[in-house]
Order: C-alpha cells, then structure tokens, then sequence
C-alpha cells in the first residue's frame, strides 16, 4: 500500500465499489440504528445484543475471520467478524472494505483472551465506502505514529486532523462547554441574547480596518461588522436593560498567533452599572468557566493561573513603576517621551501621548500579565467611547482590560452616554481617518441620534470567545481553537 500512487489507490477502491454494488449492495444507505457508541459498551456486557457504527480506522484478516478497530464520536471499539458468524455474503463485503470506510454491526459483546472488550459481529452494513485513504497511522506500546502532525494540513483539513487525532475533538467539545457556561452565566442574571446586523452601512464600536461589500439591489456599500457595541447600546436606549450578543465580527488586518480576520465575540451591557461593576461581574464569569470545566488552576504554556484569587486591579502607572522602575505622570508627555526612549521604543515626538503609553504597555508590561489583571484607566485618545476618569483628569477613561497569561481577553468601561462629548470624540475619529489611519472609524450619526434620545448610566464588555477557547486548550494559537481558521488559498 505505501508504494502505491494515490491514484493507484483510489483506482482500486472504485473497483472495489463496483463489486459491493454487484453484490446487490449500497455503499452508501440512507440510516442505521445505533443502540450504543463505542465509549457505552464494556465489560458488564458480555453476551448483550448491540448495535454500533463507526470508521474503520484498523484492520487484521486472519483468513475466515478478522478483527477491526472502530472510532465514532465517542471513542474506539475492537469488532470481530467470522466467516461462520455473517455468513459468505457479508463476508465477501467485508474483505472489500478499507480503513476509512463507515461501518455498522449488530452482534454481541464479548471479552477477547486479552481482555479487550470486543463485539462479535452477527451482521455488517457498509455505511459509506472510503475512496481517499486517509493518512496511516500505528500504534505501539499506547504511542501513536505517523499522525496528522503537519500544523498547515491539519488546519487545511480539520476533517482529517479530528480523525487521527482524536484530542482536537476534546478540544471543541471544551470549547462548547466554555460557551454553554458564559451563556448561562449571562442569562441567570437576567441578560437577554440579541442579534444585530452583520452588514452596516457605517462600521464601528472599535479601531479597526473593516471588509467591504455591497448590496447590488440597495445599490450600497456595506461592511462587515467590527463590533456590535453601537448597535446594542442602542437597545440600552430603547429600554433594554441587560443586553448580550455572540458574534462573529470581522476585521480586515493582519493574521497572527492571537488574530483571525474573523473571530468571535461575545458583548453584553447592562445599564445603570459602571466599570468598576462589570470588573467584579467578569471575574465571576471567568470563575464561573473554570469552575464548570473543572479547571480552578490551568496550565497554559508551562505557568500555573489560578482562578481562586481576585484579580487584580493596577493603573498604567502603576503596572509602568511595578516592571520598569519608572515612576512618572503619565499626563506628561515629556515625561512619557524620555521613558519611551529609556526603554529603546520605536516611537516620534510627533506620535500622541496614548500611542506612546500604549508602545510602553504593549512591549514592556503586557508580556508580564500572567495571572488575571485588570489594566484599568486608559488613555481618552484610545478609548473614544468610554468616560473619562471621575477623579476629573480628562486625560485617562474608566475602562478596563483584563489580561491572562499575557494576553488581553477582555475590555469594557463605563459607557460614554454624554451625546456632545461623543459627537467630538467621533469627530476626532474622523479627522484621524483622514489624515491616514484605516483603524479610526467614522461618525455614526444614527448612533449619535439615538444616545441624544437619552442613554442610561451604562457599563459594556466585549470579551473574546476564541481566546478564553485559547487559554483553556493550552494553546498559543488562535488557530487551534477555531475549527476552520482563515488561511491563505494554495494555487
């Protein structure tokens, strides 16, 4: 088989196709009814009609009789099929079956000399016959070999990775579970799920590059949502008062370890609360997961993060003095510039006092933010929908963003509900989009009239689903905790 072309093989098992359909077979039927999975059957057993389906994933012909290993969603079971026991017919089917192929049996359970829980088979049903082999793969002393290892095939072709490797199933499945758990965390507390549009005609709720579409009978450009924070901040505006949406949002940038063009998020707002609310509210909500995963301490990328203690709660300024030594006012920009220089960051004098602050935090203190850590009071300039600081510094906001292994997972504040500051803000936006930056984004004038309507004290979080995904799975790659994620296209 090893020295066969993959045309060679596919050849043969068309032919073998032809011949089960000779024998007045279908290789590919319309059900069968399954009494058990593979993971429902045991010792306890023994002598019990089942029925179970699978893919074949090994075979060991032993001339009238064979022994066969199958994989369904649940787990593997070993099948034994005689000659004697299915009769000529069905033994004649079965030695033109392959690895790969979908199998459905009804015998009894039975235990090998080895002890292997096992079910002699009493009939055979071919489910669907396999013309792509699917990659080889050994076992030896419990170890595998020859997996689905190459990192781009397997994002390529999830289909083969979750057959060979049975891991990344658990993985999805633990995502779910994460999603279950903030979904019924949100509606306990009396959070209504909404949806909102994915096409708008003006994007916004974040500093991102959008995608661009149109609606040919509308004769409009449209865009792929970045956020649905406008847009349910709206619903607070019409008497909504706990609101929360699952989406996916798109963002046209760049591809790395920690982003995908299209992504999910999870956003809800509750009104008359503030930062300070929803920071106790998420710590809950993380506390919540973990509890529901069984994981009050994690291993991610060889640190411990435990979920037992608060989390904490530190300034710019503070975190800035914690890791670099330097105690300053970060409303000075001078003071700002000499640091940024101190610590050999890329940045001009021309670039404003939040771009510098935030080169400062994302090079030299992020990185550092293993255990849960709320980074609170962020620069006005970089948060144009949040209220600036109740202690009157116009210059910093109360928001809030929660980092995790040195990630950001999470970010909210206390809405802006003041309608002319948020005019300016947007106007500032705009002005900046015009000048050359593509993440600025317009002035939404349907949201401006909405929030003129009156919007409540108000305090929103947006959180990414794919990352807590990330954090739980122990993995430093986006891709690994979406099932199919954005790739360039091979020619």
């Amino acid at each position: 088989m090893e020295n066969k072309s993959l045309e060679q093989i596919i050849k043969a098992r068309l032919e073998k196709l032809d011949k089960i359909r000779e024998l007045g077979i279908n290789p590919y039927p319309y059900e069968f009814k399954i009494s058990h999975s593979a993971s429902g059957i045991d010792e306890d057993m023994v002598n019990k009609k089942v029925s179970v389906a699978g893919r074949i994933m090994s075979l060991r012909n032993m001339g009238k009789a064979a022994f066969s290993n199958i994989q369904d969603q649940s787990g593997r079971l070993q099948l034994y099929i005689g000659r004697d026991d299915v009769g000529d017919k069905l033994y004649s089917l079965f030695k033109l079956m392959d690895i790969g192929d979908y199998i459905g049996v009804t015998g009894t359970v039975f235990i090998t000399k080895t002890g292997a829980v096992t079910v002699k088979a009493k009939k055979i049903t071919i489910l669907s016959k396999n013309l792509r082999p699917i990659p080889d793969i050994k076992e030896k002393d419990g170890e595998k070999y020859n997996l689905v290892s190459d990192k781009e095939l397997r994002y390529r072709k999830r289909y083969l990775d979750l057959i060979i490797n049975p891991e990344t199933k658990e993985n999805y499945v633990k995502r779910f579970k994460i999603v279950n758990s903030i979904r019924d965390f949100l509606n306990t507390n009396g959070y209504i799920e909404v949806e909102t549009p994915v096409l708008q005609p003006v994007y916004g709720g974040a500093n991102a590059k959008p995608f661009k579409t149109f609606h040919n009978a509308l004769d409009q450009e449209f865009y792929l949502r970045i956020a649905t924070e406008l847009y349910l901040k709206q619903l607070i505006v019409g008497g909504f008062e706990k609101v929360y949406e699952m989406s996916k949002d798109f963002r046209n940038e760049g591809i790395d370890r920690s982003h995908n063009p299209e992504f999910t998020m999870l956003e809800f707002y509750q009104a008359y609360a503030d930062y300070n609310f929803m920071m106790d509210f998420v710590e809950k909500m993380f506390k919540k997961i973990a509890k529901d995963l069984n994981m009050k301490t994690i291993s991610w990328d060889g640190h411990k993060i435990s979920f037992s203690k608060k989390f904490a709660r530190k300034t710019m300024g503070e975190l800035i003095k914690e890791h670099t030594g330097a105690s300053i006012d970060l409303s000075d920009k001078k003071s700002v510039f000499d640091l940024c220089k101190k610590l050999d960051l890329k940045i001009k004098k021309s670039d404003g006092l939040a771009k510098m602050i935030d080169e400062i935090m994302r090079r030299k203190i992020e990185p550092n933010l293993i255990n849960p850590t709320y980074v609170i009071n962020h620069p006005v300039e970089i948060s144009p929908l949040a209220k600036t600081s109740r202690d009157g510094d116009t210059n910093f906001t109360e928001r809030f963003e929660l980092f995790i292994a040195g990630m950001e997972f999470a970010n909210g504040f206390s809405e802006l509900n003041d309608p002319i500051d948020q005019r300016a803000r947007f106007e500032d936006q705009s002005k900046k989009r015009k000048d050359g930056d593509e993440e600025a984004f317009p002035v939404d004038e349907n949201f401006l009239e909405a929030i003129e309507i009156g919007m409540p004290p108000t305090a929103g979080v947006g959180i990414g689903i794919d990352r807590i995904a990330m954090l739980f799975i122990d993995t430093r790659w986006i891709r690994d905790a979406i099932l199919f994620p954005t790739l360039k296209s091979k020619k």
